[in-house]
């Protein structure tokens, strides 16, 4: 069974990407996702907040070297703790690069383009196959209206490719008023993926303490729903890559986003949930799948329920909205 996939450019063994997690970071879980047939992986998103807390840590570190006092600098450390300092990062990058011949992609996490346009060139020198923008900020001033949150966005894609040559993924959430047209203009300013769709990670209240609860909550299969549908409208009518993330839990939901039009599917939860080598089980079932449908290789499944290859494309749209609630049985018992 031929699973080879072209993803921005980069040639892929399968369509299957571990997607940005804690564990990436480390060179033997790395080693065991390629052993387990992952065919790229996205490395832990190093923090705009790191960057620029490096940066202002060196400016303190500098004043402070003029004045002589070698105690005073060690009051501030080089980076604010987030994870991952931007030397440290790079360095990861680099040995990743060394220990794996699957495609490589850095991840950054960013709210604007200002920090990371020099950043990312070192990511390129160092070894990255790829970079994903993963834009992540909740637009809660009332004053910004939405062309000004869609500009940010282009204008960090924008400060990233004017000075890499490597391929740039956005990876976007999905509360734009238009959603098509944002993808179609990130792909006209040159983004070389769009990858639908980031999480945002929101508070629960804890009523006994009346505090707020930060936790990790993993996706499910039923959060599928809403990429599915954008990837499927999307197929065909963007100029970029598309890569399908979040509640991939099982084989069929791999082959569902590759149905819709996705070239490449993404996971993590799965893989925190049931270990690296469900990855292989992924794999292998899609595989499966595969075979019996009589299918030689991906080209004769990706996009096939699209929208635009829709008898009825509307089914995506509003008809399957009405149809859906009007066909909803009422329960009468209660």
């Amino acid at each position: 069974m031929d699973l080879t996939t072209h993803y921005m450019g980069l040639r892929l063994n399968n369509p299957l990407i571990a997607s940005a997690a804690p564990q990436n970071g480390e060179i033997k879980t790395l080693r065991a996702l390629e052993d387990h047939g992952a065919g790229a992986v996205v490395l832990p998103s190093i923090f705009e907040e790191e960057i620029d807390a490096e940066r202002h840590a060196l400016e303190r570190q500098g004043q402070l070297a003029a004045t002589g006092s070698a105690e005073a600098q060690s009051y501030f450390p080089l980076y604010g703790g987030y994870g991952f300092g931007p030397e440290r990062y790079l360095d990861i990058v680099r040995r990743a690069k060394q220990a794996v011949a699957i495609p490589v992609i850095a991840s950054l996490n960013c709210v604007s383009g200002e920090v990371w346009a020099e950043y990312a060139r070192d990511l390129e020198q160092a070894g990255a196959d790829a970079i994903e923008l993963n834009i992540y900020f909740i637009a809660a001033d009332p004053t910004a209206d939405g062309r000004a949150v869609e500009q940010r966005y282009i204008d960090t894609l924008k400060a990233v490719k004017a000075v890499v040559a490597i391929p740039v993924a956005v990876k976007l959430s999905p509360y734009f008023s238009g959603m098509a047209a944002m993808a179609h203009a990130l792909a006209g300013e040159g983004a070389d993926a769009l990858v639908l769709f980031n999480r945002f990670y929101q508070p629960d209240i804890d009523l006994v303490t009346l505090e707020l609860k930060l936790d990790l909550e993993l996706s499910t299969p039923a959060e599928m729903r809403l990429p599915l549908l954008w990837i499927a409208v999307l197929h065909g009518r963007v100029g970029a890559s598309l890569g399908a993330s979040t509640g991939v839990e099982a084989p069929g939901d791999v082959l569902k986003y590759l149905l819709a039009g996705a070239d490449t599917v993404m996971t993590t939860s799965a893989l925190l949930r049931h270990g690296i080598p469900h990855m292989k089980t992924l794999i292998e079932g899609l595989t499966t799948l595969l075979a019996a449908r009589g299918v030689a290789s991906l080209a004769d499944v990706r996009g096939r329920m699209s929208q635009r290859h829709l008898k009825d494309p509307a089914a995506f749209e509003r008809a399957n909205y009405i149809h859906i609630l009007h066909g909803h049985p009422v329960r009468r018992d209660g």
